[in-house]
């Protein structure tokens, strides 16, 4: 019988120069492709309002102005409850529901994927099916407990509700199972850690991408969310809902509608810059056990 001949190279196999030129381009065309609403947002606040009403819409601007960002400021500054108080409200309400929905996504996915407990997938498989259900399902449900907490019309009203979501915390949980070795949460056990010292000095640096990706959906839910059904009073409004009031004011405010986009955008997009590697290692690993 015969045997096999294998044959040794010492040859790694590589893509061409021509193969990583191609891909690059692929990567750039679709790149571009996915910058072109952000682009054609910033092009329309500097079009004057003669070249905002052209059909079909262009991808360039005869005469650019800043003059729409102008108009902007100058309603914003007329405005009888001041902008700085609707932006207040926003950076108070993203900051905090961003800060606590990482907390307790992160101390409820560590319970659920390295403690084990009576009924963790049960409770597990709630959370799972609590993502079929869109929140306008709840509303009314919601709205009632809040009236009972006596929270309409509160910070508390938007925060709180920011705290518990689902999407975090399965987000969480799934990246805990497969990027926390438990071996490493036994070795800390026997030399007489905690559980919370576990969680925040071992598992949270392991988890860091994950938890700079909830930063980025949670902060650019809070941070553009309009008008709530839970809060009547101005002062308490959200500045994305004060920025939607000024398109309603007909065809002279278009150009300012169109650069208060371009301001609802900027905040949103500093965050992801400052975060954007994170992301991409979250994506690129989830799902991946060893």
């Amino acid at each position: 019988m015969s045997k096999l001949r294998i044959r040794k190279s010492n040859h790694a196999m590589n893509r061409s120069l021509g193969g990583d030129i191609g891909i690059n381009i692929v990567l750039f065309i679709f790149g571009a492709f996915m910058f072109l609403p952000m682009l054609y947002a910033i092009l329309q606040s500097l079009k004057p309002l003669d070249e905002l009403w052209i059909f079909p819409p262009r991808f360039y601007v005869v005469n650019p102005t800043l003059k729409n960002y102008g108009d902007l400021f100058r309603l914003m500054s007329t405005s009888w409850v001041p902008f700085s108080r609707y932006i207040f409200n926003t950076a108070f309400t993203s900051v905090l529901g961003t800060f606590g929905n990482v907390m307790l996504s992160s101390f409820a996915a560590y319970a659920l994927a390295k403690i084990n407990f009576p009924g963790r997938k049960f409770f597990f498989n709630i959370v799972v099916y609590s993502l079929m259900f869109n929140s306008t399902v709840t509303t009314i449900t919601n709205f009632i407990t809040m009236s009972l907490l006596g929270w309409v019309d509160t910070y508390f009203a938007i925060i709180v509700p920011a705290f518990c979501s689902s999407l975090g915390l399965y987000l969480m949980k799934q990246f805990m199972e497969t990027s926390v070795p438990d071996s490493c949460l036994e070795s800390a056990r026997l030399d007489g850690a905690g559980e919370f010292r576990i969680l925040w000095s071992i598992a949270m640096p392991m988890v860091r991408p994950a938890w700079l990706t909830l930063i980025i959906f949670s902060f650019q839910g809070l941070w553009n969310a309009g008008a709530s059904l839970y809060i009547h009073s101005e002062q308490l409004k959200s500045f994305a809902y004060a920025i939607s009031q000024i398109l309603t004011g007909g065809i002279k405010r278009a150009g300012a509608g169109a650069a208060s986009t371009v301001v609802m955008m900027l905040v949103p997009i500093a965050v992801f810059v400052l975060t954007q590697s994170n992301v991409i290692e979250t994506m690129s690993t989830s799902g991946m056990k060893d």
